[in-house]
């Protein structure tokens, strides 16, 4: 009936923010098809070259991890994720690049990023920091870890300035969304200098690249 079929879709859903077990494995293979596009759209306003070393944070699939390693082929490609599923998922789609030494893929946390100061020339962050903690201080670490110069890229399917930011909050337990202006002024307060926004013409989607 419609009440089991929500329940269904609820739990499904719900695997957005940590992916476990059957489900979350149906959820990630979703985001690597279903994201695609909007993940190629975004990385087009990334500089065609000068990125040696990049953090994708939240790598889910691994999908977008590959994307980088393809535009970026001199580069080494270290992505995350705080769900072990994904960690093993995304180690899989990305195992020519690990076994060719240019990707890692571990488990591992927004709001504690386990790399060295100016480790990277890029982060990205695809889809991922509704779930972030404090989002303001996990924009400070990112900074952190990033080359003087370096970019941090986030990109969102939902801009927060329609009923759609709603409806996925009221669902997904531990999900905020926020609207392009109030990432910019928290990339601004954590440390990030020129903040450019990009907006899809005809869909909610948003794309922020930061200067640190």
């Amino acid at each position: 009936n419609t009440e089991q079929c929500m329940g269904l879709f609820n739990k499904f859903i719900s695997q957005t923010r940590k992916p476990e077990g059957f489900l979350g494995k149906m959820m990630i293979n979703n985001m690597n098809s279903g994201h695609a596009k909007m993940a190629d759209w975004a990385i087009s306003f990334l500089p065609a070259e000068g990125v040696l070393s990049a953090l994708e944070i939240g790598c889910g699939g691994g999908r977008n991890a590959g994307a980088l390693l393809k535009k970026y082929p001199s580069a080494q490609v270290s992505a995350i994720d705080y769900s072990p599923l994904s960690v093993a998922k995304a180690a899989e789609f990305n195992k020519k690049a690990i076994e060719a030494g240019r990707c890692t893929v571990k488990q591992g946390d927004a709001s504690n990023l386990d790399f060295a100061e100016q480790s990277f020339d890029l982060a990205t962050a695809f889809e991922t920091i509704y779930f972030w903690p404090q989002l303001e201080k996990c924009f400070a670490g990112v900074a952190r870890v990033l080359k003087t110069g370096g970019r941090f890229m986030i990109v969102n399917e939902c801009n927060g300035e329609d009923s759609a930011g709603e409806f996925w909050e009221k669902r997904i337990e531990g999900m905020k969304v926020y609207t392009p202006s109030q990432v910019e002024e928290m990339l601004k307060s954590a440390g990030f200098s020129k903040v450019t926004v990009h907006r899809h013409e005809k869909k909610p989607w948003f794309a922020v690249v930061a200067e640190k």
